[in-house]
C-alpha cells in the first residue's frame, strides 16, 4: 500500500482551504474579548498580530516551497533543526488543534440547534466532516468553497451595514473608543487576534497534495493571508464604529449587535448562520490538517506507523483521520471544552516559533525573504507567549513534555526489547 498522497489541488483550491481555516468562528467572537482587554487599542493589537502572522506566513511559505510534503512545520523542523524540534512542532499542532476541533464542533452546534441538542449535533457534524475528508481532498476543497463563499458574503453585509446603515452614526460609535489600553493590554489583544490568522498553516500541511507546490503553496498562503487581513481590519473598524469600545466589550454577539445597531436588524439571523458556517469550514480544514500531520509523524516513526496508511482509491490518510475524528468525538461528549483548549494557544505559538527557526536555517538558495523576517516572527511568537495566562503556559508545557516522554518510551522500547535475553 502506498504511503504517498496524490497532488490533486490547484491554486484556487489551496486558497479556499486557507480562507476556510482562517475565517472561522473567531471573527464572529474575537473582537469582544480584545475590546475588554485593550479598548480601542485592539486595532493596534490587530496590526501587531498581522505583522507577526505575516512573518510566520512568509516563513511557512518559504519552507513549503522547499519541502512540499504532508505535515507542515513538523517536516520543516525535522529537516532544518532535527527530529526533536520537528516532533515539538507536530505534537503541539496535534494536541492544540484536536482541542480546537472539538470546540469548533460545539460552536457550530451552539449556533445551529437548541442547547439540549448541542452535543449530539456536534458529534454528528464531526462524523460528517471526517467522512467528507475520507473521500478525497478534492471533496474537502469543494465543500470548503461552498461554505466560505456565503461566509464572505455575510461578512460583507456586516461591513456594508456600517457604511450604508441608518443606525448609529460613525461619530456615535467612535466617541466610545477613547479608552485605549496600555502596551501590555495591546500585546494581550494581539495574542488573541493572532490565532484568528493562524489557519494559513493548513495550506502547508497539505503540501503533498498541491500541484506545482513550489509556486502554488507560497501564492496560496499569500493570497489567503492578504484577503483575511483586509476582512479583519474592515470588521474591526466597523464594530468599533457601531458599538464603541465599551459596547463591543459588553456584547456576547458582537457582529449581530453591529448590524442591529446600524439599523439592519433583518441581517442578524444571517450573521448567526454565517457564524455556524464559518465554524463548519474551520472544522473541515482542521480535520484535514490534523490527519495529515499525524500521517506525516507516523511515516517518520514519531507516531505508530499504522497511522501512515493511504487509502488505495481516495489517496487519503484514512486511518489517521478516523482516529482523529474518534478523539474529537470523545472530547465533545466528555470534556469541559473551556478547560481542554486552554493550552491550544501555547501550542500554536510553539508551532510557528519552530517554523521561523527552521526558515532562519534555510540555505540562501531556498530563501525567498530576508532572515530578519524569520527573526521578527520568532521574537513575536515568544513575546505573545509571555502575554498568555500562566495556566495556559504551564498546561501547554506539561502536554509537550508528556509527548516527548511518550516518544522516548516508544523509540527506546524496541531497543530495550532487543537487549533482553
Amino acid at each position: 500500500m502506498s504511503s504517498r498522497l496524490e497532488r490533486r489541488l490547484g491554486l484556487g483550491d489551496a486558497v479556499f482551504i486557507g480562507l476556510g481555516s482562517m475565517i472561522g468562528a473567531g471573527v464572529f467572537a474575537v473582537f469582544q474579548p480584545t475590546a475588554q482587554i485593550a479598548g480601542a487599542g485592539m486595532l493596534v493589537g490587530l496590526v501587531v498580530a498581522a505583522i507577526v502572522a505575516f512573518c510566520n506566513a512568509s516563513s511557512s511559505a518559504q519552507l513549503a516551497a522547499q519541502y512540499p510534503s504532508a505535515g507542515g512545520t513538523y517536516v520543516y523542523g525535522r529537516e532544518e533543526l532535527g527530529p526533536r524540534w520537528g516532533f515539538a512542532a507536530g505534537w503541539s499542532f496535534l494536541i492544540g488543534k484536536i482541542a480546537s476541533s472539538a470546540a469548533m464542533a460545539m460552536v457550530f452546534a451552539a449556533y445551529a440547534v437548541p442547547s439540549q441538542w448541542a452535543r449530539p449535533v456536534a458529534v454528528a457534524v464531526v462524523v460528517l466532516l471526517v467522512t467528507v475528508n475520507l473521500f478525497g481532498i478534492t471533496r474537502t476543497a469543494l465543500l470548503t468553497k461552498v461554505i466560505v463563499i456565503p461566509v464572505l458574503a455575510l461578512l460583507a453585509v456586516v461591513v456594508a451595514s456600517g457604511v450604508l446603515g441608518s443606525g448609529a452614526t460613525p461619530a456615535t460609535g467612535w466617541s466610545g473608543t477613547a479608552d485605549v489600553g496600555g502596551p501590555l493590554a495591546v500585546l494581550q489583544s494581539a495574542g488573541l487576534l493572532f490565532f484568528a490568522f493562524a489557519g494559513y498553516a493548513r495550506i502547508a500541511t497539505l503540501g503533498e497534495e498541491v500541484r506545482d507546490p513550489s509556486k502554488n503553496i507560497p501564492r496560496a498562503i499569500g493570497i489567503a493571508f492578504a484577503v483575511v487581513v483586509v476582512i479583519y481590519a474592515a470588521i474591526g473598524v466597523t464594530a468599533l464604529g457601531a458599538l464603541g469600545a465599551s459596547g463591543l466589550a459588553a456584547t456576547d454577539n458582537p457582529l449581530v449587535d453591529v448590524v442591529t445597531t446600524n439599523g439592519w436588524a433583518w441581517a442578524a439571523p444571517l450573521v448567526r448562520i454565517g457564524a455556524a458556517l464559518a465554524s463548519l469550514g474551520a472544522l473541515l480544514a482542521l480535520i484535514a490538517g490534523i490527519g495529515r500531520t499525524a500521517f506525516a509523524m507516523a511515516r517518520e516513526g514519531d507516531l505508530p506507523r499504522w497511522f501512515s496508511a493511504v487509502h488505495p482509491r481516495y489517496s487519503t490518510p484514512y486511518r489517521a483521520e478516523l482516529v482523529v475524528g474518534a478523539v474529537v468525538v470523545v472530547l465533545v461528549l466528555s470534556a469541559d471544552l473551556r478547560g481542554v483548549i486552554g493550552f491550544s494557544s501555547f501550542g500554536v505559538l510553539l508551532y510557528y516559533f519552530v517554523a521561523n527557526l527552521a526558515a532562519f536555517r534555510q540555505r540562501a538558495a531556498y530563501r525567498r525573504y530576508p532572515r530578519a523576517v524569520s527573526v521578527l516572527g520568532a521574537l513575536g511568537c515568544a513575546v505573545l507567549v509571555v502575554t498568555l495566562p500562566l495556566p495556559a503556559v504551564v498546561t501547554g508545557a506539561l502536554v509537550v513534555l508528556a509527548g516527548f516522554a511518550l516518544r522516548e518510551v516508544r523509540l527506546r522500547g524496541p531497543r530495550l526489547g532487543a537487549n533482553r535475553p
